[in-house]
Order: C-alpha cells, then sequence, then structure tokens
C-alpha cells in the first residue's frame, strides 16, 4: 500500500536534495506525526461496515479481534471485496497492537508499506496476515495479536 500522503521516497529524476524521506513530504510540509499516521491507518472502513452489519463493535481491543474471528466469511465470496478487506483487516491488527503494546508503532517502510515495529525491533507485516486471515481465517487475527504481544 503506498501512503502519498507521507510523501515520496525519491524526487522524479532520483535527486533526493539529500534530504532524508522522513523529513519531506508531497506538500514541502513537515511529517505527520505518530498520531496523525495512526489515526489514518485505523480507519479501516470496509472491516467497520462489515462488523457493524454484524452487530460487532470495533473497539481497537484484544476481545474485537476475537468477535472479528467468528465473523461468517461472506466476503470470500467477492473477489472484488476479498484484497480490500483483507487490507483493512491487516491495518485493524495493527491499529490493535499499536493501542495496546506498549512499545508499538507504526511504521511506514521505503516501499510505502505500513508495519508495526514492536519495543524489541521486530516488524510485524499486519497487511500480509490481513490477507491471510481475509483469504482463509487462517491464522485468526485473535491468535496473531496473542503472538505479537508476548514478545
Amino acid at each position: 500500500m503506498n501512503l502519498p500522503f507521507l510523501g515520496h521516497r525519491h524526487k522524479k529524476n532520483g535527486d533526493d536534495g539529500g534530504a532524508p524521506a522522513r523529513a519531506r513530504s508531497s506538500a514541502g510540509a513537515p511529517p505527520p506525526d505518530a498520531e496523525t499516521v495512526a489515526a489514518l491507518l485505523s480507519e479501516c472502513e470496509l472491516l467497520r461496515s462489515q462488523a457493524t452489519r454484524a452487530g460487532i463493535l470495533l473497539d481497537d481491543t484484544p476481545a474485537s479481534l476475537e468477535a472479528l474471528d467468528q465473523l461468517v466469511p461472506r466476503w470470500r465470496d467477492d473477489a472484488e471485496t476479498l484484497p480490500w478487506l483483507g487490507h483493512d483487516a491487516g491495518l485493524y491488527l495493527g491499529t490493535v497492537v499499536v493501542r495496546t503494546v506498549p512499545g508499538a508503532a507504526w511504521r511506514i517502510r521505503s516501499d510505502g508499506e505500513p508495519v508495526v515495529r514492536l519495543a524489541s525491533g521486530r516488524e510485524v507485516e499486519v497487511g500480509a496476515a490481513g490477507q491471510e486471515w481475509a483469504a482463509s481465517g487462517v491464522p485468526e487475527l485473535s491468535q496473531l495479536y496473542a503472538e505479537i504481544a508476548e514478545t
């Protein structure tokens, strides 16, 4: 996932002027702070609408991940919805981790993909985990959370 609001890694001509990517943004303004990035990544609009229709409140807690694991996966029959829902599921997993695991924070890799960086330095590719969950239900989001939280 490329996040253009966070800026470009290199200018089109390849000259980045020597400035680090995190110090630039597409509008020339300072980069967004961690809270702004976390708020944008936590939106997960498609997943939240699916959960609401199923009567599940996504309150950014580990218990809400357990509730998502119990959803009937009707989206698996919709090739258009599946990747978007998987992406949202990964971002939601990351949101719960960032909000509940001490020292966890979002990091945007140089390829534009958001990952969760734990206090130990380990990075978790939540996007891929969300895609796997949406496609097959395995591993469960709550199980992933438990594994991430104990490291």
